[in-house]
């Protein structure tokens, strides 16, 4: 066996919970040491994340109240997408509807992530925004925001400092540094 091959075999699958955000399902497997168990899964909508930046490379941070973490949050603009709707839309989307902005130029920050793959099916994809114009937003009724504008460099001191601790803001911080490190 190579060591990219699947170790593990799925007897079953059984969805245990759905609401209109996630599902979790239950698995009964054969485990790499041949011994059966079960596998919980939690399943999502693709993730997608934006970091918006200013001609002075400044980004747009939102901070919101995080339920799961029982704490308040700094964040790069993220959402979900709807079923069947492309990463790239629902980033659009979701930068108008959290701080009220529209980009004329979008760069793909790398492909596909995984945000948990031990416990979660959830991918995820980032994006830059540039060329900002302002228009109405629009939050979900779960939000909550505040929007503020910080340099590069600040919101990358508040990573380093553990200030931002949302894996999809650090992921799109530090992929955006690189990005404009490669820019001609």
């Amino acid at each position: 066996m190579q060591p990219e091959d699947n170790p593990w075999k799925t007897l079953s699958r059984d969805t245990v919970y759905t609401n209109p955000w996630m599902s979790v399902r239950e698995d009964k497997v054969v485990r790499p040491d041949g011994e059966e168990g079960v596998y919980g899964v939690v399943e999502t909508r693709i993730a997608t994340g934006v970091v918006a930046l200013t001609p002075l490379n400044e980004v747009v941070l939102v901070g919101q109240y995080r339920y799961t973490m029982d704490e308040y949050s700094w964040e790069i603009v993220e959402g979900g997408a709807d079923p069947g709707e492309e990463p790239l839309i629902a980033a659009k989307r979701e930068l108008q509807e959290e701080v009220g902005l529209v980009a004329a130029d979008w760069q793909s920050l790398g492909g596909e992530i995984h945000l948990s793959n031990c416990i979660s099916s959830e991918i995820g994809f980032l994006y830059v925004a540039r060329g900002l114009s302002e228009t109405e937003a629009s939050p979900d009724g779960t939000e909550v925001l505040q929007v503020k504008t910080v340099p590069l460099v600040e919101a990358l001191r508040m990573v380093h400092d553990g200030e931002i601790k949302d894996a999809m803001s650090i992921m799109g911080l530090m992929r955006v540094e690189q990005w404009l490190k490669i820019q001609p």
